[in-house]
């Protein structure tokens, strides 16, 4: 793992946080819902400084850690993906006004930036401490990788209300209804919150959650701690304004879960690969330990969405035919 010195930690938190601002600053401005323009416009912004971002590392530190960055990258934003279906159900759940929406989602993301960070540096450290850390990320995922394939499509199981929100229900003081895009207002003298925290604590709490797969997922890539966080950061920055890019569109990548589940269980392998030579173990038998470099993996991570992409564009358009042709047979009987 390379060092970075902490003056560029300090640059890179500085250089969020004015990111994370200025975007607090548009939407303070925006007093319209986000259309299809405003989100296509952030989304390029947002890939656009991951890419120069990418630049930088290749430029001033390495093709390793560039190629690195590019494939966690990848890696986080496709598995952020799947959370979009989640925060539509919350979103649905409970019927945020469309107003209030892009700053719910916003703060929420933000909230679980901040507790991912807290993840990275537990895994970081335990990786550093002790390699057979790897089998145990390396098993998880290959669990997590078959239990999301054993879901088959994409479904909008409906949203389940855990223990924490319904704490937060009783302890807090919330008004019944929202106001407008409101978070705090006072009711007859006293300081009131508004459901939209407990709509912010959901996204946050979702986004934390799926943490637990992408987080060992990326030190299969990397144990660069820079490189994790970067990584995360910029996925999730974009995420908000892909959601209402491509909310609409999500059902229709009906293999979105195989392939998840495919990347998963590759990074999962990797991982024990790694383990074994981290414990001396170069051949099993007759047979030798291979270890997967990083140029493979993200190899395999851009083709296993490519092929998503196209086999579910392939079953969306063979299946519309089919339903009129229901609906037709339908109104003649």
């Amino acid at each position: 793992m390379t060092s970075v010195p902490p003056w560029v930690w300090l640059v890179t938190l500085l250089a969020f946080a004015a990111i994370v601002t200025l975007d607090l600053v548009v939407i303070g401005r925006r007093q319209r819902a986000v259309t299809s323009a405003d989100a296509t416009r952030w989304v390029l912004f947002y890939i656009g400084l991951a890419a120069v971002f990418a630049g930088l590392l290749y430029a001033f530190r390495s093709t390793t850690s560039g190629n690195e960055f590019v494939a966690g990258y990848v890696m986080e934003y496709s598995l952020s993906v799947d959370n979009l279906f989640v925060f539509l159900i919350i979103i649905a759940r409970f019927a945020v006004p469309q107003l209030a929406q892009d700053k719910v989602l916003y703060i929420g993301i933000v909230l679980s930036m901040a507790m991912r960070t807290v993840f990275i540096v537990a895994g970081a450290a335990a990786v550093n401490a002790a390699s057979w850390v790897f089998y145990v990320f390396g098993v998880f995922l290959v669990y997590s990788a078959v239990r999301l394939a054993l879901e088959g499509e994409n479904d909008a199981d409906d949203f389940q209300e855990g223990a924490a929100l319904r704490a937060l229900r009783r302890m807090l003081p919330l008004t019944r209804d929202y106001h407008g895009n409101a978070l705090v207002l006072r009711v007859e003298g006293r300081r009131m919150l508004t459901p939209l925290v407990v709509v912010v604590a959901a996204i946050a709490i979702a986004n934390v959650v799926f943490a637990l797969d992408s987080i060992p997922a990326i030190f299969g890539l990397t144990t660069d701690a820079y490189i994790v966080f970067t990584a995360n950061a910029f996925a999730l920055m974009g995420l908000r304004q892909l959601y209402f890019l491509i909310g609409s569109l999500l059902d229709r990548v009906v293999f979105l879960n195989i392939g998840l589940s495919a990347i998963l269980g590759f990074i999962g392998i990797k991982l024990v690969l790694e383990a074994l030579h981290g414990s001396g173990v170069d051949h099993v038998g007759h047979l030798h330990v291979p270890l997967i470099g990083i140029s493979a993996s993200l190899e395999f991570i851009v083709a296993v969405l490519a092929l998503t992409a196209v086999a579910s564009l392939v079953k969306v358009r063979r299946a519309v035919p089919v339903e009129v042709e229901s609906e037709d047979e339908r109104q003649s009987q």
